[in-house]
């Protein structure tokens, strides 16, 4: 169940609405960000299947109602309306994997009052931080340049999180994750071989290869930094053969070492073998390796962490609203820095003829016309409280990879800047 991973003023603006006569108005939600992290060009959505997943589980069993009863924070008649709580109302939205700018309406709840408002505290926690994981690790990817990157964040972070980052970043292009979880819960591809505690195990260097060797075979990874990096080389051709798999480096100047084993290793006829680095590596870390000879990347801390901005500041208002003719009222928050853009919205990506993104487009009220180029981007998610857009993980891979070549070349610089294409408003 995930009806408590939520606010406690969610349920007294419940209960509050319930005694008012308001909460089973028809009403309009938005999720949506007012700006991109500072310096960040363009961001990743991800989490939607996870919170397709807990809209399912969103119900108040005996055990949450039994919470809200002994703490008192609603009263009888919402204790009672609780009790047979399902959202019944509908959500359109960005698809996982595409990209997001300012202003982006990635997810539209229309239902009742009630029935939108309880899973404010929800949507927002799984959107701010799986976008903010993927927005990282899109960067990340971008960097390497096709080479693979590792996920290996799970110690860095809480455990539920860690398999949330690992499928996050699995969308935006790492090829495997060391979260044995998210394999079992999502499919994602797993790989890993030792750490130094393998090598320290054992009497000597050597025999901790010939062990790893002889248990998963020539194609392994050995980890060649323990004691000297050279030597660990050496020994690991002489033990694997000239088939090694790789070799992995994790401490160092990464840049000077990976030239160094490469010579050593093309020297020594293991010219297949690969390199891997490690060692807190993020986005500009990746980029400044990219001469090196260097074959994958794995990433932990900076991943996990969302590269300097762990949450994207996704926030979810109220944009319309029933009003006493029964037709929908546009709303919108208008204190100082913290607007809303009232009114439904949908959103489709302006492209040119040869399929660059150009601009954002965003219809109030209704969609902005398509002059032929152009992609919709919002996705029936959940109609009639049945979900509907449930997608493999792979889809979102996809899409990603799609959505990110289309951007403007700007989109590739590691540097700060503005977001690489402007959101344009169109009242309807």
């Amino acid at each position: 169940m995930t009806s408590l991973l939520t606010d406690h003023y969610e349920l007294t603006m419940l209960q509050a609405a319930l005694g008012a006569g308001t909460a089973h108005r028809r009403s309009v939600f938005e999720l949506f960000p007012r700006r991109l992290p500072e310096g960040r060009r363009y961001g990743v959505v991800a989490g939607v299947g996870r919170a397709l997943d807990a809209i399912e589980d969103f119900r108040f069993d005996d055990e949450a109602l039994g919470v809200l009863d002994e703490g008192r924070v609603v009263d009888e008649e919402t204790l009672a309306w609780l009790a047979d709580y399902r959202f019944t109302g509908d959500i359109r939205g960005y698809a996982e994997g595409e990209m997001w700018f300012p202003y982006s309406p990635l997810l539209t709840v229309e239902g009742t009052f009630a029935e939108a408002v309880l899973l404010e505290t929800v949507l927002l926690s799984i959107y701010n931080h799986d976008s903010a994981i993927a927005s990282a690790a899109s960067r990340m990817t971008m960097a390497a340049a096709g080479r693979p990157c590792i996920e290996m964040g799970s110690r860095r972070t809480h455990e539920e999180a860690a398999v949330a980052c690992a499928r996050a970043a699995y969308i935006a292009g790492f090829d495997t994750t060391s979260n044995l979880a998210a394999r079992q819960r999502y499919g994602v591809p797993t790989a890993g071989t030792s750490a130094h505690s393998f090598t320290l195990l054992h009497d000597s260097e050597e025999d901790a290869f010939r062990a790893q060797v002889s248990s998963l075979g020539e194609g392994t990874t050995l980890l060649a930094d323990t004691y000297d990096i050279a030597e660990a080389v050496r020994l690991g051709v002489e033990i694997a053969g000239p088939g090694l798999g790789a070799v992995r480096i994790d401490s160092g100047d990464l840049g000077v070492l990976a030239h160094e084993v490469r010579r050593q290793l093309d020297d020594l006829g293991a010219t297949e073998t690969r390199i891997v680095v490690t060692s807190d590596l993020d986005e500009f870390a990746i980029a400044s390796l990219r001469a090196a000879p260097v074959d994958g990347y794995g990433v932990g801390t900076q991943l996990v962490t969302g590269s300097g901005h762990p949450t994207c500041g996704f926030v979810y208002k109220l944009v319309a609203r029933e009003g006493e003719d029964g037709e929908l009222v546009s709303v919108a928050k208008r204190s100082k820095d913290k607007i809303s853009i009232g009114g439904r919205k949908f959103a489709l990506r302006r492209r040119n003829a040869r399929g660059v993104a150009e601009a954002e487009v965003v219809g109030i009220g209704e969609p902005p016309v398509d002059d032929g180029d152009d992609r919709s981007l919002v996705v029936d998610l959940v109609t009639e409280g049945e979900v509907v857009g449930r997608e493999p993980l792979d889809a979102a891979r996809a899409r990603h990879h799609a959505a990110r070549a289309e951007l403007p070349r700007a989109a590739q610089q590691m540097s700060r800047g503005e977001a690489v294409i402007p959101t344009v408003h169109l009242d309807g």
